[in-house]
């Protein structure tokens, strides 16, 4: 069994198989290539031809039967020959409008010869009809589903319903009335609940449940039902994990829609079988017509079920859950009924997400009052007092103990530590980012401890922490076992067992449930909790010791009456200065004709120092004002945060004829959205002034994110930063510090542009208010080590903010 297999099947699982009298290979099911089955669903055909030229590569073997054209006639040939040039410009037309979007294009038209109107003319929709004509005269009327598979447009024929075209007008109303109860929603159950009534008015199936996933490798709980009369009851019911395996999960997060016509349906082949290019049958991933695994029908009919849909329930990209739908006798769904299905289920994603965004926003508020109260009590402490119990930590986070600890062996503050738990923590602090909440609610699964075993170590099933540096400073909470009762659906620790059909997955209802307490775990460690615990961290990391938090409260007092000071001396001195220019002014305007020219030369430069130390003063209010506004922190896309800025730096740079260049998609990261794009458009202006053109003409100026080794930081490790660089003069090493200090240039203000010298002080401000590093590099290097090209050695400005960061 591959390290991969083993390390997603659980140990009983493994166990169960080795244990099984005959051979079943559970592993198989995690292996399988689902993708690349090679084949599709009888009911409908499949033809695979490459856009530029309209020649068919792969086509199904059923085409004879469905379409006219026996599939070797067709492989190799024109695809135009099927359906004509009119049609497949329409195809070629219709995945251009669909460029960037994820999903199939459901589209159609008729073939050479045959009417393009459907009865009533197109619907809203875009749904259509495609006829094809055979040899004998008959016209049959097909839906078209089209996906691109890297170099192929797949096409998808189904025979269209007996009913006719669909109208969109008669089905809207149906889908705006279950999306209007589904906004009635109070919580994650009750919108779950709507949600499964209306699918299964919508598509008649006689049981649709919708399916929470415990982690996303974990098993999954049937949290809302609605079945028809006389079936047993799931709802409460967990299923293992190995029911659903990681690339079924993976297809699932790419795919909203799966259907299954008929579990006892005979797979079409398709032809050729190994395509020439690759080795490997046609990459089926976005089929609608995709065949199915002969383990998951097997489950299926082991359930008693003849036909299937399942809708994904997305957040933040992340597969959550499933809407799951059941059919006693076999059933077909044509496209608008699915693209219904697919609407629905985007619509529940983003009404899921918004009802645990709403409902996190009430537990944050009512934690931070909490640490606002905790803060509040520790700011009123002697140093020394904070050596011993500190009342409410642990209880800001309803944990059973919390600590403080210096160098991971000292506790400055909390509770006293668990016998188990300083090992852990040293290992962990070794290993875990600087400033970063780390936690888990079964640590002793991690371990691969027996929950029994991890009680009589002292090592608490839950535990949350933040490292404070590479020294072992950390803040750290934990909490004990909660043991937990579920009704599983089957035994997760047996997920092989002999049935009718044998020793196979076999499920499953509740007259077999298998009642059992989930031991080894915590009460889970909510985002709000996450977020609250970062704050705290940031609030305590200069009380690592009673001098040091002695320092830094003086140096908060400082700061703050530094902010007060500028931001009140700013303020005042702008009126006499307003004063000043206007009188100069004045001066010049009624006793100019009688003034000599030195004076009037002196008048005008006693404007001018006017209005530049106007401008100083606005830069210095706005520098004071960024250490006491508050931050508003979302995760966010860096790609849309950029194309923000340019909205400000675009001119600027324009005027200078200076392109932004983004090699790569930015990943998305947690700040302050209007703070972020502060930092952009000033590291945009600033970069523009001094890049330099490249040899061709063009001048250009880079922004990047990448990993880095951070100055200062432990050797091998490496964080996720943002650059934004150019090809001018550069800085010496010994400057940089310089530049990043308020008012500081390296040059004449009339030189590169002008400016006041506070763009990269209020740059490096902003990060570091985000828990963040600013700094610089010059000779500037690209994350791929080259340099420049043309102009000087170039600057590149680095920056971190603090926070997790993810991958597009």
């Amino acid at each position: 069994m591959s390290d991969e297999v083993r390390g997603w099947l659980s140990p009983k699982a493994v166990a169960a198989e080795a244990g099984v009298s005959q051979e079943f290979d559970l592993s198989q099911c995690v292996r399988e290539p689902i993708h690349l089955l090679g084949g599709v669903q009888s009911y409908g055909a499949l033809v695979a031809a490459r856009p530029h030229d309209a020649v068919v590569d792969t086509v199904s073997r059923n085409t004879d039967e469905l379409l006219g054209r026996a599939a070797a006639e067709l492989v190799g040939r024109p695809v135009t020959e099927l359906i004509g040039e009119e049609q497949w410009a329409l195809v070629l037309e219709s995945m251009e409008a669909a460029a960037g979007l994820e999903g199939p294009a459901v589209v159609s038209a008729p073939a050479s010869g045959v009417s393009a109107a459907a009865p009533g003319g197109p619907a809203a929709s875009g749904v259509l009809a495609l006829s094809l004509e055979s040899e004998d005269g008959r016209v049959r009327p097909f839906d078209v589903t089209v996906h691109r598979v890297a170099e192929l447009l797949v096409l998808e024929f189904e025979p269209r319903a007996a009913d006719g075209p669909f109208v969109f007008q008669n089905f809207y109303p149906r889908v705006r009335r279950a999306l209007h109860r589904l906004q009635g929603a109070a919580d994650v159950t009750e919108c779950c609940a709507a949600a499964v009534r209306e699918v299964q008015a919508l598509t008649g199936y006689d049981r649709v449940v919708a399916y929470r996933f415990d982690g996303a490798d974990g098993p999954g709980q049937v949290i809302a039902e609605a079945r028809d009369e006389g079936r047993e009851p799931w709802l409460g019911l967990w299923f293992p994990a190995s029911d659903i395996p990681p690339q079924a999960r993976r297809l699932y997060a790419r795919n909203w829609i799966r259907a299954i016509g008929d579990v006892d349906d005979a797979t079409v082949g398709l032809l050729p079988e190994l395509r020439e290019g690759t080795g490997e049958p046609l990459d089926l991933s976005g089929s609608i017509l995709r065949t199915v695994s002969g383990y998951h029908l097997e489950y299926l009919r082991n359930i008693g079920v003849a036909s299937s849909m399942s809708v994904s329930l997305l957040h933040d990209g992340e597969l959550w859950g499933l809407i799951a739908c059941h059919g006693d006798e076999p059933k077909r769904l044509t496209p608008e009924v699915r693209a219904a299905c697919e609407f629905f289920g985007i619509a529940l994603s983003l009404q899921l997400a918004a009802v645990a965004e709403r409902e996190q926003a009430d537990e944050l508020s009512g934690y931070r009052r909490s640490l606002a109260t905790l803060l509040a009590r520790l700011s009123a402490q002697a140093p020394d007092a904070l050596m011993g119990p500190v009342p409410g930590l642990a209880e800001l986070l309803h944990a059973d103990g919390a600590v403080l600890l210096r160098g991971v062996g000292t506790p400055m503050a909390g509770d006293p530590l668990p016998a188990g738990l300083r090992g852990l923590l040293e290992r962990l602090a070794d290993s875990g980012p600087v400033g970063e909440v780390w936690s888990s609610d079964r640590v002793p699964e991690l371990l691969g401890l027996e929950p029994a075993d991890a009680q009589a170590q002292g090592v608490p099933a839950g535990l949350l922490f933040l490292p404070f540096n590479r020294d072992g400073d950390l803040l750290a909470w934990w909490r004990h076992e909660l043991p937990a009762p579920r009704e599983w659906a089957a035994d997760p620790a047996r997920p092989v067992r002999t049935g009718p059909g044998g020793e196979r997955l076999t499920p499953r209802g509740s007259s077999a449930v298998h009642r059992a307490t989930v031991r080894g775990r915590s009460a889970p460690w909510t985002p709000a909790q996450r977020v609250v615990a970062g704050e705290l961290w940031r609030e305590m990391s200069g009380l690592l010791s009673g001098r040091l938090a002695a320092r830094n409260a003086e140096l908060a007092r400082t700061n703050e009456d530094l902010d007060s000071f500028a931001h009140a001396a700013a303020h005042d001195l702008k009126e006499p200065l307003r004063g000043i220019s206007n009188a100069a002014a004045f001066i010049v305007e009624d006793a100019g004709a009688v003034l000599d020219a030195t004076s009037l030369r002196r008048l005008t430069t006693v404007r001018r120092l006017a209005e530049r130390m106007d401008g100083l003063l606005d830069s210095l209010l706005h520098f004071s004002l960024l250490g006491q506004v508050g931050l508003e922190q979302e995760l966010l896309s860096l790609d849309e945060v950029v194309d923000d800025a340019l909205l400000v730096a675009g001119d600027r740079l324009a005027e200078q004829g200076v392109t932004l260049v983004r090699p790569a998609p930015l990943p998305r990261l947690r700040a302050d959205r209007a703070r972020l794009r502060e930092v952009l458009e000033n590291l945009f202006v600033n970069a523009a002034k001094y890049a330099a053109d490249e040899g061709d003409g063009e001048r250009r100026v880079w922004v990047e994110a990448a990993s880095v080794a951070e100055p200062g930081g432990a050797v091998g490790r490496e964080v996720t930063a943002v650059v934004v660089r150019d090809n001018g003069i550069g800085i010496p090493p010994e400057q940089h510090e310089d530049v990043l200090q308020l008012f500081r240039r390296l040059h004449r203000r009339e030189e590169r542009g002008g400016g006041s010298g506070v763009g990269l002080a209020v740059v490096k401000r902003i990060v570091e208010r985000h828990g963040g590093r600013l700094w610089l590099e010059s000779p500037a290097t690209a994350p791929d080590g080259s340099r420049p090209q043309g102009g000087g050695p170039g600057t590149a400005v680095w920056f971190t903010l603090g926070g997790a960061v993810e991958e597009r």
